[in-house]
């Protein structure tokens, strides 16, 4: 791994599983400052703000700046103010990060009783909230059946944490498009949208960027799609038995856990 300058990581599964940092998390991070390594946080999850998740690093003794932040929140809001005008009214079935992305990029964000009330959107976005309610999802599904644009932030099913693996944005979106019929686009991985941002944010090149992350589908996928070197962590969602099994989307690298990447990079 010598020609690697740039590290784009994913954060569930990888970093910490819930409000759990993984054993050696701030000596990798220590490591990566030692080795003139930059990187960039991307992960699927668009539940939290990047503040929020400079927060909670803190809390793990590991600093890092919004800067270095990139969810598919935001890279969600970017997509939505290309493609749409500033100020209309749009639906959001999500947490705060989601919420704040799309609202601090000029669009009205309609409630439930607006919506009940005859409102109309262009876009509904949904995204993992875990305080999602049935209003909500009844809200957005009459918006999409109405007309409106339906996207998401990311397609996992399921995300990790210390509990096992629950329902993630993906079964959020799932929940909608059996209600309406309407496929959502899908922004963050495995589409290489968000890498090839994250890859611009770092200054890097396929060559000297890699991707480190815990789900084949996704991380692995997406970097590939991207054209960077990819690395799977199994302290995550995929295991060691997904390898062997004829999946398509191989890793450059296989660690166990970011130890094993802390030990690599010092030997």
């Amino acid at each position: 791994m010598n020609n690697i300058k740039n590290l784009i990581l994913d954060m569930d599964g990888v970093l910490w599983r819930g409000e759990t940092p993984m054993p050696g998390l701030a000596e990798f991070f220590n490591t990566l400052h030692q080795k003139g390594i930059n990187f960039v946080l991307a992960t699927n999850n668009a539940s939290k703000t990047p503040q929020q998740y400079v927060e909670k690093l803190a809390r793990f003794d590991v600093t890092v700046t919004e800067d270095q932040v990139f969810t598919s929140a935001e890279a969600t809001g970017d997509y939505v103010q290309e493609r749409y005008e500033v100020g209309k009214n749009v639906f959001v079935v999500g947490d705060v990060g989601l919420q704040t992305a799309i609202k601090t990029r000029g669009f009205q964000l309609l409630t439930v009783d607006e919506v009940l009330g005859g409102g109309t959107a262009v876009f509904v976005v949904a995204g993992f909230n875990r305080n999602t309610n049935y209003a909500q999802l009844a809200a957005g599904s009459l918006l999409i059946r109405k007309g409106a644009d339906f996207i998401g932030t990311n397609p996992d099913l399921t995300f990790p944490s210390e509990y096992g693996q629950l329902p993630g944005a993906g079964s959020i979106l799932a929940f909608i498009q059996a209600a309406t019929g309407v496929e959502p686009t899908v922004i963050g991985k495995p589409g290489p949208l968000i890498f090839q941002m994250a890859m611009q944010k770092l200054g890097g090149t396929p060559q000297n960027t890699a991707m480190v992350g815990d789900r084949l589908e996704t991380d692995i996928a997406g970097g590939k799609a991207a054209g960077i070197q990819t690395i799977l962590i199994l302290s995550g969602i995929s295991q060691q038995k997904d390898l062997n099994h004829g999946n398509p989307f191989q890793p450059d690298y296989v660690f166990q856990d970011i130890n094993d990447i802390t030990v690599d990079l010092k030997s």
